[in-house]
């Protein structure tokens, strides 16, 4: 069976924008173009869609995603059994969640007793699976599945206590980071607090410190786009200054 741009949205639920965007950028390109001009989709591009929106709704990128369906070595089936592993784990999340919720509604209703640790079990397990999402690869593949499976181990054996802590202590790392920008030298005080404060953040999330991986994760600040633009959103040059303070407090500076 043959589609029209205008039948496949329709039948994918997305918009005919999208297709023709996806087109343009060569992740979805029709199968022919007829005598009217426009564009027709068979059954293979019916299934790379699939494939594309499986993937769109784990929050991977276009740009990823193109590279994986455009790969001469990309498998349709494995992809697929892929999917359902990742699909069952979100559902796992938003059943967690929901569980959470439900929870919380009894407590407010004075049926049950509810601790603390388990009304931000589900957000724990969010705040991991979104962190996945966004910078999983990377972080796995630059130190490694089990470092990264004892760090979300470690985040989900939080206490409530932890979390409050970890949260005050990002929010000094963000503000003496700021001031220490203004001073324009990653080798003073306060740039040098700042690093020892990120050092101490990171202990909540790391079973270990070495100062060669806290360089590391430094460096990807400034190497990976997505990292750089949460440091620089307010100052244009954050992330490279906090590189460079870290590399500095870690005697890693070259």
């Amino acid at each position: 069976m043959e589609y029209t741009v205008q039948k496949l949205a329709q039948l994918a639920g997305v918009s005919t924008r999208t297709l023709r965007y996806y087109d343009e950028i060569d992740i979805l390109k029709p199968a022919r173009i007829n005598s009217s001009g426009y564009r027709i989709y068979g059954l293979a591009e019916v299934d790379r869609l699939q494939q594309i929106l499986f993937y769109r709704e784990l929050g991977v990128s276009l740009d990823s995603i193109k590279e994986i369906v455009t790969s001469p070595s990309f498998d349709g089936a494995a992809a697929l059994r892929e999917h359902r592993v990742k699909l069952l784990e979100k559902k796992e999340q938003l059943e967690l969640l929901i569980a959470n919720v439900d929870k919380t509604i009894a407590l407010t209703e004075g049926r049950i007793n509810m601790s603390n640790k388990e009304k931000f079990e589900g957000f724990k397990r969010k705040m991991i699976d979104d962190n996945e999402k966004k910078y999983g690869k990377e972080i796995r593949e630059k130190y490694g599945n089990g470092t990264v499976d004892a760090s979300n181990k470690k985040v989900m054996n939080m206490t409530q206590e932890q979390h409050d802590e970890v949260t005050a202590l990002a929010e000094q790392v963000t503000q003496t980071l700021a001031a220490a920008f203004k001073t324009g030298d990653p080798s003073g005080e306060l740039a040098q607090k700042t690093a020892n404060l990120h050092k101490q953040w990171l202990m909540y999330y790391w079973n270990q410190y070495s100062k060669e991986a806290h360089a590391g994760l430094a460096q990807m600040y400034v190497d990976d786009e997505r990292f750089t633009a949460y440091y620089d959103k307010d100052q244009p040059g954050t992330a490279e200054f906090l590189r460079d303070a870290i590399h500095i407090f870690t005697g890693t500076m070259k």
